[in-house]
């Protein structure tokens, strides 16, 4: 795949019943975090090698702290839009990320949105600050 992922594809669609929700609004290039029918927040990535890195490769959730993962994906949050404003990276970063700091999104969500830069680095090389050093490029 030339391009990172469609990638991120916060709770716009639901997990049961998609289809009955008209579609979230969204400014163009930013993705906004939604909650599922279940109340939770969680993260689809369509991209077939992530769920390979997820599994294989990635270090295990209970390894991490909610708290360690919020702090790490404030700054690299912070990151991934500066190079998506700057149009660095503009051929694997099609989207900004609209992450709130103040919202508590979940451990797992927390996980998972930490991995996408991890994958990130591991598949197109490209470093963010505040990937633990067993994250870069293993």
């Amino acid at each position: 795949m030339k391009k990172l992922i469609l990638f991120l594809i916060f709770a716009t669609l639901t997990l049961n019943c998609a289809s009955q929700q008209p579609p979230a609004e969204k400014d163009s290039g930013v993705l906004k975090p939604e909650k599922n029918d279940d109340g939770e927040w969680d993260l689809i990535v369509i991209d077939t090698e992530y769920d390979y890195f997820l599994n294989a490769i990635a270090k295990p959730k209970s390894m991490y702290t909610e708290s360690v993962l919020k702090s790490r994906n404030i700054s690299l949050v912070e990151q991934w839009n500066s190079y998506y404003r700057t149009g660095r990276y503009r051929n694997i970063l099609e989207s900004d990320i609209d992450y709130d700091s103040n919202e508590n999104y979940g451990l797992t969500f927390e996980y998972k949105l930490y991995q996408v830069f991890a994958y990130v680095n591991w598949k197109y090389k490209v470093r963010f600050l505040g990937l633990s050093g067993m994250d870069y490029s293993r």
